[in-house]
């Protein structure tokens, strides 16, 4: 039962033992939780698990580039293949201004500016930054992500996913992007840096598998402005393709509100179950390249279908490994009656983030009784 939801897949070199991704998530935790948290979906049997925000320049924080954030990625990286689950870094480069951020941190801290304002006055800044880079500092950080993907792959990571929505994504779409130099105006310049991206990682790795977190804006109705229209898909695809990735991680683009991307069951447009796998559609017919959807995808049987029919070729799940990490467990042991569904309440994993207290569950307290 559920054959497709347990059969491997290849992405490039890379062999995952069953179909079930854990998709890049911020968890807001201090390490020993985090390892944790990871090494738990592990055990439940996932097939991938998904490092997000690897950062492609040395910076704050834990970072690849620092020998004590290297030494970090490498527990990571263990800790997830002690239990068989391959691990992937996902290469990010934030679009983030934070030199602007600090005209903003008086009012914050006298409560004057929400957390929910402050994301719309960053998301405001994005442009300029996009637009004004110079570009030496563009080619600087496309540099990177090659550096980075060298790094990773020293650290123990099986394969790298770019994360095309982010820099990657704001430098695709024209509401941000106002350059008039080789990386702006035709829809063929704003993906260059995306593309060169790409390129730089597959010098560094030659051999070696690369995903691609590709960002959709949709219109009539408009979610995301990062990333590219459903229109531009059949352009970017192969372009991507042949720049050297090997598989595509399809979602809604970003910079809007969080509960857009993290949709709750009573979101006014993203309601259902699979509510991001019409992109999917679109991208499967300019690639025969593995295609891994999402969106509060969460039981079995829809899944299984998906699956079955190759509408998708990989399943990535977050909310629902958090609420249940046994999931896969649970299917193959022949145990559905048992998985917890999330109930896509967004109260402690979303939540949680924005309380600064990191990703969690509502049935975490379950858990601890057992």
């Amino acid at each position: 039962m559920y054959g497709w939801i347990q059969k491997e897949i290849k992405l490039g070199t890379v062999t995952l033992k069953n179909r079930v991704v854990f998709a890049p998530t911020s968890m807001g935790l201090k390490e020993e939780a985090y390892i944790q948290k990871l090494s738990s979906i592990a055990k439940g049997g996932v097939g991938l698990i998904i490092i997000g925000d690897v950062s492609v320049m040395p910076s704050r924080g834990v970072c690849l580039h620092t020998e004590e954030g290297f030494a970090y990625y490498q527990r990571v990286v263990e800790a997830v293949h002690k239990y068989g689950a391959k691990v992937c870094a996902q290469l990010h480069m934030s679009d983030s201004n934070f030199a602007a951020l600090a005209k903003y941190i008086p009012d914050v801290k006298q409560g004057k500016i929400s957390e929910q304002q402050l994301r719309v006055l960053l998301n405001q800044e994005v442009s300029p930054y996009i637009t004004n880079m110079p570009i030496e500092m563009v080619q600087k950080i496309i540099k990177g992500f090659g550096t980075t993907a060298l790094l990773a792959k020293k650290a123990g990571f099986d394969l790298v996913q770019i994360h095309g929505d982010r820099m990657c994504g704001s430098f695709s779409s024209p509401i941000f992007n106002k350059r008039t130099d080789k990386y702006g105006g035709s829809l063929e310049n704003r993906i260059r840096f995306a593309k060169e991206a790409i390129e730089e990682v597959r010098k560094a790795v030659p051999n070696d598998a690369i995903d691609f977190k590709l960002a959709v804006r949709m219109e009539d109705p408009h979610y995301g402005n990062a990333g590219i229209t459903v229109e531009e898909i059949k352009t970017v695809v192969p372009v991507l393709e042949q720049a050297g990735v090997t598989s595509f991680h399809v979602t809604l683009a970003n910079h809007s509100d969080l509960q857009d991307t993290i949709p709750p069951k009573n979101h006014p447009y993203f309601k259902e179950e699979g509510c991001f796998l019409d992109f999917c559609d679109e991208v499967k017919k300019y690639t025969k390249l593995p295609v891994c959807g999402v969106g509060a995808l969460r039981t079995p049987k829809f899944i299984e279908e998906q699956l079955r029919t190759q509408r998708i070729d990989m399943v990535g799940m977050c909310r629902q490994l958090i609420a249940d990490p046994e999931w896969v467990n649970k299917i193959k042991q022949e145990k559905e009656e048992n998985i917890q569904y999330c109930i896509r309440c967004n109260q402690k994993c979303l939540g949680g983030i924005q309380a600064h207290v990191g990703v969690h569950c509502i049935y975490d307290k379950k858990r601890l009784e057992e």
